[in-house]
């Protein structure tokens, strides 16, 4: 790969289909849940039928402005929807209502800063609304071998089309794009970006072009990326191939490929297909939408703090590393139970570790979102605070965390169903101490006579005969001094 760029640039772009989290589809009332039984969240509307039309729904239109502001882009005052034609059987109406020549936004960008390298800003041309299709199903039926089936549940559900300026010149450019661009979505709450669902949906435009020319290749659009993995990975392959095909004296073809996950390359699925092939024409059943001043204002003003902004906002305000900062951001939620933690709290370091650390881990484990979370955000800075004030060690604290999450105590509650109590009087552990010296005198003697490396195991026996309840760093010190006393 090293080589190959060494050699030639790539010129990657992305179009992102963000699936809108509103209620109901774009063009009718029907329901956009997932995972209903097929065909049973269809009316006319979305089918296609004869006579029926179109209607507009606003909360679409709101939630794709808001999008648009979040990405910086410029939303038009009038924007028109078209008719994109084509025939597929998940296609009801023989053509996709979506929008061409006239998108509600474009000219936007998003910033990326990639690990040593300076901060880069890619263009957005455009962000439109459109209709989706339905879904062919090709496994899973007794007669799979020989026929598809069709569910049009889809159909009509919203989207948002987001297209990049081809200014990405790296895969791992190209992921960290689709990383920022998913978390401004989750951010301004217009989707969940749920890739499984096909909530998040990539395709990516990538040519080959000898560095230090400035005319680009032929462009392969490359489908079916349904993984920020398989992104990078389809990418990586895709530059290598084109690469063997330009140093063999060949010539890279315009066409659409499509990636296989299991084998790790793309295939020729056909030729890429033009604007021209898809017949637009403005949509007669729907009016021009227009977005006044007022309207587009006043989603602006209800816009949220984006990512960027808020992690530059954590490592000032708590002190946080930027990694800490982007692993709190990368999800709106965790980021909310942290600030709700943090919140007054002198250790606002320490909550961020809790919550990255053992807080994450039992959400991992249990598949839990941080919602969902056992401990409240108040318990955990509760937590945090009992050990910063000496009455747990970090060890016990563990044990405390388990016991909250299990038997959803509040921290103090836990401790005292634990009966764990750190010992910070330095004279109940010098009384420890000086019954473990007095059971082993032997290495006591080999400690003074210079086997320091003994130390640990004296420390192990003041621990086990305090219960694992010592504080730690007072029976390292109170130990030293009283096996250096002669």
């Amino acid at each position: 790969m090293a080589e190959t760029e060494s050699r030639y640039e790539p010129v990657i772009g992305l179009e992102v289909h963000v699936q809108l989290n509103t209620a109901s589809k774009i063009f009718c009332s029907c329901t956009t849940r997932f995972g209903a039984p097929p065909n049973t969240q269809t009316c006319p509307v979305c089918l296609g039928l004869p006579g029926a039309l179109p209607v507009l729904n606003r909360a679409v239109v709101d939630k794709a402005i808001r999008a648009a502001l979040g990405l910086n882009c410029t939303v038009r005052e009038t924007s028109i929807f078209a008719r994109k034609n084509y025939f597929y059987p998940d296609l009801p109406k023989g053509y996709q209502i979506s929008q061409y020549d006239r998108p509600l936004a474009e000219h936007g960008h998003l910033e990326l800063e990639m690990e040593g390298a300076a901060a880069q800003r890619i263009g957005i041309t455009r962000l439109h609304v459109e209709e989706d299709a339905g879904k062919s199903m090709h496994e899973g039926f007794p007669d799979s071998l020989h026929r598809s089936y069709v569910d049009l549940n889809r159909a009509g559900v919203p989207l948002i089309e987001i297209v990049s300026e081809p200014d990405l010149r790296s895969p791992a450019e190209a992921h960290e794009y689709l990383t920022r661009l998913k978390e401004i979505m989750l951010y301004l709450d217009v989707s969940d970006c749920n890739m499984e669902e096909g909530s998040l949906r990539c395709d990516a435009n990538v040519s080959l072009r000898p560095r230090g020319q400035t005319a680009f290749g032929a462009k392969v659009e490359i489908k079916n990326l349904n993984s920020f993995r398989f992104l990078q990975r389809a990418l990586e392959h895709e530059i290598e191939r084109q690469a063997q095909v330009l140093d063999s004296g060949g010539r890279v073809l315009q066409e659409t490929r499509l990636y296989n996950s299991a084998e790790g390359v793309t295939r020729g699925m056909r030729s890429k297909e033009e604007a021209h092939d898809y017949r637009y024409f403005p949509e007669p059943d729907l009016p021009p939408l227009r977005v006044s001043a007022a309207w587009r204002a006043e989603i602006e003003r209800h816009l949220p703090e984006l990512p960027k902004a808020r992690r530059e906002r954590l490592v000032a305000q708590y002190g946080l590393t930027p990694y800490d900062a982007a692993v709190l951001t990368a999800q709106p939620a965790l980021a909310a139970y942290f600030e709700r933690a943090a919140a007054g709290a002198a250790n606002a370091k320490g909550i961020a570790n809790w919550v990255l650390g053992d807080l994450s881990a039992w959400l991992n484990a249990h598949g839990a979102a941080v919602e969902k979370a056992p401990v409240p955000p108040e318990q955990i800075a509760a937590l945090v605070g009992l050990i910063d004030g000496g009455v747990l060690s970090s060890k016990m604290a563990k044990d405390v965390f388990a016991r909250m999450a299990a038997a959803g105590e509040g921290a103090e509650a836990a401790v005292a169903a634990l009966g764990l109590r750190q010992i910070g009087d330095a004279g109940a552990i010098e009384a420890i101490i000086a019954g473990v010296l007095e059971a082993h005198p032997k290495q006591r003697e080999q400690y003074q006579a210079g086997k320091t490396a003994l130390l640990g195991f004296f420390v192990g026996q003041v621990m086990k005969a305090s219960q694992g309840q010592a504080n730690p760093g007072m029976v390292n010190d109170l130990l030293r001094k009283a096996l250096e006393a002669k």
